[in-house]
């Protein structure tokens, strides 16, 4: 153990049940070193919170003990990081990391270290905040035992996130961390003490220096946290969200022109975001419900007979994501694309549930949406964020209309991902002609006479609707189906 290391009596033997911390004590033992568990797998412990991160710090090297390890539990394979001093041990059905105790000193421009080799307690100072600094010991002569140089227990007790050192000196070396403590307090619904979110405010610009793929990594795990509107409040409240995602604040605000306001759509957008929360985990979905509304800004506009409009938001809100996940630093793949679509689409069920139920409205919302019709659904629920209870039942009650049509219109015509029952290759079969605009007129007026419900979703009633529409026009046809 390090000297000065003060040590917390109490045992955690109940937190290494998994054999190999056993195998991990009995090596270390024979290799004469040092050996602790640390930082997020023992909060979790404490928390009674799953994790399957074990990080292993070693006074000594991390490489040799994990390397020992491994032939230990029958020649496992060790992933070696030569340049971090690390080593990654996947067993079972957890993911173990071994690093040698350093300590670490800051330049002002970059929050990559200057790593020396340390003690425990160097390792423990270094740590982020007082509840990650926890560490067990894991020889024969400590184990089970936790040392809290920082009372960490005690701030895990009063749900507290704080830093081991000074906050100034912790988020000026590292600025990541002032979005770490943001995270931590969305997803175990702690609070950030006053002291570490001045610093916040006060070093917020320090930000600057992180990757942008760092950021959205954090971003991301604080929308999946179960109420994802504590961690974009505090973004917001320290500042960091207008450096870092100001579209996003740019929906903050109410306006009022001859005694008439519109809803403040920032706060609007963080009740639409955890009432989807309650009901889905998929990631995707979520940053849909963060960008339903983000383009309401820049289409906002006052009538005196109406009052405030923001006509089009959806079409140039989908416009907008393409840039917002670029910015960010996001996938720019399927997944955005899928984003897009829900932005795109987000008010077709409403306006559904606010008029009378047609099939050919349904029709069409099933081609657009496709598979993704349930998650539209689902975002569409959760948009509905007014406090007047009777309004609330109402609206959730023609949604149940629409998803009882929309299964009604699926069963009968089996319109999701629809594709054209009729290509644009049969038509240039059927009448010899090439690539022409005839083709294209043909084929739109087939869909939309699938979609009104003019002709059923079958190749022959298209195929026969094919002929009579190219007739019309003055085609002949020369093969039949």
């Amino acid at each position: 153990m390090s000297n000065g290391q003060n040590t917390n009596d109490t045992l955690m033997h109940g937190a290494l049940t998994h054999p190999v911390f056993k195998v991990v004590s009995e090596v270390a033992d024979e290799m004469g070193v040092e050996a602790y568990v640390v930082g997020g797998f023992v909060r979790d412990a404490i928390l009674y919170r799953p994790c399957k991160d074990i990080d292993i710090v070693v006074v000594g090297k991390g490489i040799d003990l994990a390397l020992n390890v491994a032939a230990k539990l029958g020649d496992k394979q060790v992933n070696v990081f030569k340049n971090f001093g690390t080593a990654q041990l996947v067993y079972e059905d957890y993911d173990i990391e071994f690093v040698g105790a350093r300590k670490e000193s800051y330049n002002r421009d970059s929050r990559k270290p200057v790593v020396e080799d340390g003690s425990l307690d160097d390792d423990q100072k270094r740590r982020d905040f007082t509840i990650n600094a926890l560490a067990i010991g894991l020889n024969k002569k400590n184990y089970g035992v936790l040392l809290d140089p920082f009372n960490g227990l005690q701030d895990i007790e009063n749900r507290i996130i704080r830093t081991p050192l000074e906050p100034d000196i912790t988020y000026s070396d590292d600025p990541l961390r002032m979005m770490r403590a943001i995270r931590f307090a969305a997803q175990l619904d702690f609070q950030i003490e006053a002291k570490s979110f001045e610093s916040i405010i006060k070093n917020k610009k320090r930000i600057e220096i992180i990757s942008k793929e760092r950021i959205a990594e954090e971003l991301n795990k604080m929308i999946m946290a179960d109420i994802p509107s504590i961690g974009f409040s505090l973004l917001f409240d320290c500042g960091l969200l207008h450096l870092i995602f100001p579209e996003m604040v740019a929906l903050y605000g109410v306006e009022i022109i001859n005694g008439m306001g519109h809803k403040d759509n920032f706060y609007h957008t963080l009740q639409v975001l955890d009432n989807l929360s309650l009901r889905s985990k998929d990631l995707w979905l979520r940053w849909a419900a963060v960008l339903h509304d983000i383009a309401k800004p820049a289409t906002k506009r006052f009538d005196p007979k109406v009052g405030w409009t923001f006509h089009g938001h959806e079409d140039r809100g989908a416009r907008m994501v393409p840039k917002i996940f670029a910015e960010l630093r996001l996938p720019l793949n399927e997944k955005m694309k899928y984003v897009q679509k829900m932005v795109m689409l987000h008010l077709r069920p409403i306006v559904l549930a606010h008029d009378t139920v047609t099939d050919s409205a349904v029709r069409r919302l099933l081609v657009d949406a496709g598979d993704d019709i349930d998650d539209l659904m689902l975002l569409c629920e959760a948009d509905i964020t007014t406090k007047d209870f009777g309004k609330q039942k109402k609206y959730l009650k023609n949604f149940q209309l629409v998803r009882q049509k929309l299964k009604e219109v699926e069963e009968k015509d089996n319109l999701r991902n629809w594709q054209p029952p009729v290509s644009g290759e049969d038509i240039m079969q059927c009448f010899g002609i090439g690539p022409s605009l005839q083709v294209g007129i043909i084929k739109d007026a087939i869909r939309e006479a699938v979609l009104e419900g003019i002709i059923p979703n079958q190749r022959d009633a298209a195929y026969k609707h094919m002929i009579k529409l190219g007739t019309e026009m003055g085609l002949t046809p020369i093969q039949k189906p």
